[in-house]
């Protein structure tokens, strides 16, 4: 009898990307840009550094497809949203319980965020496309303001960018400094209850402000 002939492994190329990306996400997030390592990155997708530079061009190339991912993710997500449809009011809270949300459930995009901020916006320079979809939402909130105005139920001369940033900052930084916040005030900011809590903070500080 003729020996079994071994069948070739077939490799999952998309399959093997992913787990390189997501990887890349957790690396860079607990060791930013310079202190990431290809070798770990590798370690953590199970595969070997050659299929890193084969997919992704290197470490650089990596972390801008990381980039791509979160912020592409939030961009995408945000254009479901279509607030434009909504009441100026409703479409100002989807939003706010939108953007709270998503930095919750999404700490990547908190984490690399972060990371690109210590490199001063160097890598993001690399995608236009990302710069253009942000340009996109400021200015669907400018065009909802505006008509909330014109309506008189929303204060006149709102500035769509500084409320966005408001909004950013608000649902963001209990999340990105929350080691150092919980630490200094004998607060567990990573608590559910107290999220809950925040949320509805948010929500409510936002509405208050922009409603006439």
């Amino acid at each position: 009898m003729e020996p079994e002939r071994k069948q070739p492994v077939k490799r999952d190329a998309a399959a093997t990307k992913e787990r390189i990306l997501k990887a890349g996400l957790a690396e860079f997030g607990t060791k930013g840009f310079g202190g990431a390592r290809t070798e770990g990155i590798a370690k953590r997708a199970k595969c070997n550094i050659r299929m890193l530079y084969h997919y992704f061009g290197g470490k650089q190339g990596l972390y801008i497809a990381c980039l791509e991912r979160v912020y592409t993710k939030i961009r995408a997500e945000e254009q479901k949203l279509n607030l434009q449809e909504l009441e100026p009011l409703e479409a100002i809270e989807r939003l706010v319980k939108f953007t709270f949300d998503h930095m919750r459930k999404n700490p990547d995009f908190v984490n690399l965020a972060g990371v690109e901020n210590t490199q001063r916006g160097k890598f993001i320079k690399k995608l236009p496309q990302v710069a253009n979809a942000a340009g996109t939402l400021i200015s669907t909130i400018d065009q909802i303001l505006k008509k909330g105005a014109k309506d008189g139920l929303l204060k006149e001369g709102l500035d769509a960018f500084q409320l966005y940033v408001s909004i950013l900052s608000l649902s963001y930084l209990h999340l990105s400094n929350r080691h150092t916040i919980s630490l200094n005030y004998g607060m567990k900011l990573d608590d559910e209850a107290w999220l809950n809590d925040r949320r509805e903070h948010v929500v409510d500080l936002v509405l208050a402000y922009v409603a006439a």
